[in-house]
């Protein structure tokens, strides 16, 4: 339905989208899916600032990292430990701010432990960070979705209550035609694509002050118009971010563009 806010659990319609429950102690209460057509475009990044600035703004917050066969979010935050459990469930790895955070290294030997699984067991796992885990009270989830269209994205659109999608790309013309993909992805699941971000879309010369666009000025504003999405943000190439990032720092990083896009989500969701 073209009306749906994802409430199903308040909701008397008889539709196709079926919304698992959560641990019974949790309660959560805005679920934000940051996806991506193609890896390597920055999407982790984009949902660790997210929960950055959603922690900032004093909102209880979480992030789900459902790219289980290639997870980031414990090394953006600088996170080693093991995940344990108790009799309610297993229990979040809490950042230094307090962002909660689920990921499958929590649970591995080793974090360069691949994982051998077929897409069922790595849908199923992702399916499981949501309802095993004893997130209590949290406004804000963030997922972090594999690349592409796959068994995972299309669990998490169809039993999730995902409220709005973030879309990641660069500028480079293959990318924007994947995107299209994932933007049509959310269509057919008939969930709304809040914003396009597009990442290491330029960087500003320490001497000139200009933006120089190195892999050519992008098509982001063309496409979120084509596909009626508000939302448009182009962040740059920012070494002091990416530098922060690699040292487990996130949360000391500073973008002010992904700022904009949270408030913008908080809008939205507060419709």
């Amino acid at each position: 339905m073209s009306t749906c806010n994802h409430d199903c659990k308040n909701c008397a319609s008889q539709c196709n989208q079926s919304t698992i429950a959560t641990n019974p102690n949790s309660n959560i209460k805005n679920v934000i899916a940051v996806m991506s057509g193609k890896g390597g475009v920055g999407k982790s990044l984009v949902t660790s600032l997210l929960a950055v600035y959603s922690r900032r703004a004093g909102y209880q917050t979480a992030v789900l990292d459902a790219d289980i066969t290639g997870p980031s979010i414990p090394h953006n935050f600088g996170l080693d430990q093991k995940a344990y459990g108790n009799e309610q469930g297993i229990l979040p790895v809490v950042s230094t701010t307090g962002i909660k955070t689920m990921s499958l290294n929590y649970l591995t030997q080793s974090p360069t432990d691949p994982v051998a699984w077929r897409g069922s067991m790595i849908s199923n796992c992702a399916k499981q960070f949501y309802t095993d885990v004893l997130w209590e009270e949290v406004d804000y989830m963030f997922v972090d979705m594999p690349p592409g269209t796959g068994d995972v994205p299309l669990t998490i659109y169809k039993e999730l209550p995902v409220k709005a999608i973030v879309v990641v790309t660069t500028p480079q013309d293959l990318v924007g035609m994947i995107v299209q993909k994932a933007i049509n992805l959310a269509k057919k699941m008939d969930i709304p694509v809040v914003a396009l971000v597009e990442n290491m879309s330029y960087f500003v010369c320490d001497e000139c002050c200009k933006k120089h666009f190195v892999y050519g000025k992008g098509n982001a504003i063309q496409i979120a118009k084509d596909n009626n999405i508000a939302g448009v943000y182009q962040l740059p190439l920012d070494l002091q971010t990416a530098t922060l990032v690699d040292q487990g720092q996130v949360e000391n990083a500073q973008q002010l563009d992904v700022q904009a896009l949270f408030a913008q989500i908080v809008d939205f969701c507060n419709k």
